[in-house]
């Protein structure tokens, strides 16, 4: 790999950026726009090189001295960086911001992630950040309490306000009353994953489209008796996905969507999803679908690469899988396997809306999506509010956010007067089957739509723009007939409480992961459920739930 994007390998020492200075008139302190306490004090004399003085929302950010900055790049297995990428040179030269890269491969990402850290080699900027992956890295002081300096982006603090997520953000907040990530803020919000079936089969055989987990079973149980090879149903993420969303219509999180595995007991409380009687209903609904032969098992255990559908896409397009966990891309990826074996025009493909269920017709909370965390470093930088500026752009800049996706307007697509954006003749979008004919792909040959960044924060009109008429149609059947539960309380630990929490929640995790699947696919009799809540206590699980519960008391009390 060419050094043309200062690219390092992992483990290697991260390089310090530079840059030239500028000058800035008055020594002004970046502080909290929240209020809380006196924040981290940067003097802006000394650390605003490069940064631009009117910076504004909806406005190019052009650095006015150029300068590096380090960034961590996790690489799908089939997405590797290439030197033909114009991503990079394009920012560049937008920007005045050369990024230096440090790759860590999707396979192990999070591991890596954590050890570069820790060890104080990590870049500046860490992208990829979901809400909660920072929690581990606040007592360190490895990462920045961002929530001191927003007030210097203006792109953030507009979209927030304008998509009606400040409460949502307040909940981003640490028991120190800061938060240490930015996510991608989502105009709407509905599941990314959810289940993708065979349109025609479930209407020609099944009677229709299931709207509840119930109707669900018997529609599965159709397609065996019509398919008798088939194992209708499958996830293809081992059963992460498929928990995640179905999770929520019992009344109980799961899945991906575990999180600390703390939820609101419906009285103020907080209690522990995995022992509630909503996840044992799950369990004990799943295990049912094994023991008739409707759920592809392998499906449930085989580990997941980042490649993609897998096994499950070839199951998919063979009829012995009809409705399996995917996104809007994996939808995509079926239909390309069936236009192989049954033929185009053969088939449907559509992505529901979560089934219902005991819970009612209901799916997750709204939700944020992936943004950032930056190392504390950054704050002795002598280009911290330029660095500050440049993330707002690249972040939550609509034309920013429109590039991230779709590249150079003229050069690679072009825009109506009423918005729609039409990909050039000679460009294709492959991994969503955008003009499969032309020459270059914006994404494996340009870098454009790279999942670092094209995915984090979109209007309902970008994402739109690159999804099927198939997808428009899910977002609406979501918005019109699903309601979003509410969010958890939040429940921030202290320093101390979190060495505690993270000592006794990796084993009860661990010992309910193992438990549910062996459940699910009836290697334990679900009659043990009280020995396995006794496991559970055995291990602290009261002492877990109590931990927490103080914590969501006082937060309470701090902040209300």
């Amino acid at each position: 790999m060419s050094d043309v994007f200062g690219r390092t390998p992992v483990g290697a020492t991260r390089r310090k950026f530079i840059g030239i200075s500028v000058a800035t008139s008055g020594a002004i302190a970046l502080a909290a726009c929240s209020g809380d306490d006196d924040g981290g004090e940067v003097d802006l004399d000394a650390q605003s090189k490069g940064a631009m003085d009117d910076f504004a929302a909806d406005e190019q950010f052009t650095a006015t001295e150029a300068f590096n900055l380090s960034l961590l790049w996790t690489e799908w297995p089939e997405l590797p960086i290439t030197d033909s990428w114009r991503f990079f040179d394009e920012i560049e030269e937008r920007t005045n911001v050369k990024l230096e890269i440090t790759t860590i491969p999707f396979s192990d990402a999070v591991e890596k992630r954590s050890l570069l850290i820790s060890a104080g080699d990590a870049p500046t900027v860490i992208p990829l950040i979901y809400t909660g992956d920072e929690t581990s890295f606040v007592s360190s002081g490895a990462i920045l309490p961002i929530s001191d300096y927003v007030e210097h982006m203006p792109n953030f603090q507009k979209y927030v306000q304008e998509w009606d997520l400040a409460d949502m953000i307040e909940n981003l907040k640490q028991a120190d009353g800061k938060y240490y990530m930015l996510p991608g803020l989502q105009e709407v919000s509905v599941p990314v994953f959810t289940l993708v079936v065979r349109k025609d089969v479930f209407e020609s055989v099944a009677g229709g489209i299931p709207q509840t987990w119930d109707e669900m079973r018997e529609a599965l149980v159709k397609i065996k008796a019509a398919y008798p090879d088939s194992h209708p149903l499958a996830d293809g993420f081992e059963a992460q996905s498929m928990l995640n969303y179905a999770a929520h219509a019992f009344g109980a999180q799961a899945g991906w969507g575990f999180g600390t595995g703390m939820m609101d007991d419906g009285s103020g409380k907080l209690q522990y999803t995995a022992v509630s009687a909503g996840y044992k209903e799950m369990v004990e609904y799943f295990r049912g679908l094994v023991a008739d032969g409707l759920v592809d098992t392998e499906s449930f255990t085989a580990a997941n690469d980042g490649s993609g559908g897998g096994s499950v896409a070839e199951k998919f397009a063979n009829e012995t899988v009809f409705a399996a966990s995917g996104s809007a891309g994996t939808a995509i990826e079926f239909a390309q396997g069936l236009n192989e074996t049954v033929g185009p025009g053969n088939f449907e493909i559509l992505q529901i809306a979560p089934p219902g269920g005991p819970a009612g017709q209901v799916c997750e909370p709204r939700n944020f999506w992936n943004g950032f965390m930056l190392n504390a470093e950054v704050a002795d930088s002598e280009y911290f509010l330029a660095t500050l500026q440049f993330l707002d752009w690249i972040y939550y800049n609509p034309e920013a956010r429109e590039l991230m996706r779709w590249g150079v307007l003229d050069e690679t697509y072009t825009k109506d007067a009423d918005g729609t954006i039409t990909i050039k003749p000679e460009y294709s979008l492959d991994d969503y089957e955008i003009n499969p004919d032309g020459e270059t792909d914006i994404q494996e040959d340009l870098g454009w739509s790279n999942p670092v960044f094209a995915d984090s924060t979109e209007s309902r009109a970008l994402k739109e723009s690159y999804n099927t008429p198939t997808f428009v149609e899910y977002i609406d059947s979501v918005l019109a007939t699903r309601t979003p539960r509410d969010p958890n309380p939040p429940a921030p630990l202290d320093e101390l409480e979190l060495e505690q929490a993270s000592l006794l929640a990796t084993p009860i995790k661990d010992t309910v992961d193992t438990n549910t699947l062996r459940f699910i696919l009836g290697e334990r009799d679900i009659a043990e459920w009280d020995d396995y809540v006794s496991e559970l206590e055995a291990q602290g699980l009261a002492t877990y739930v109590d931990l927490n519960n103080a914590a969501r008391e006082r937060f309470e009390e701090e902040n209300s």
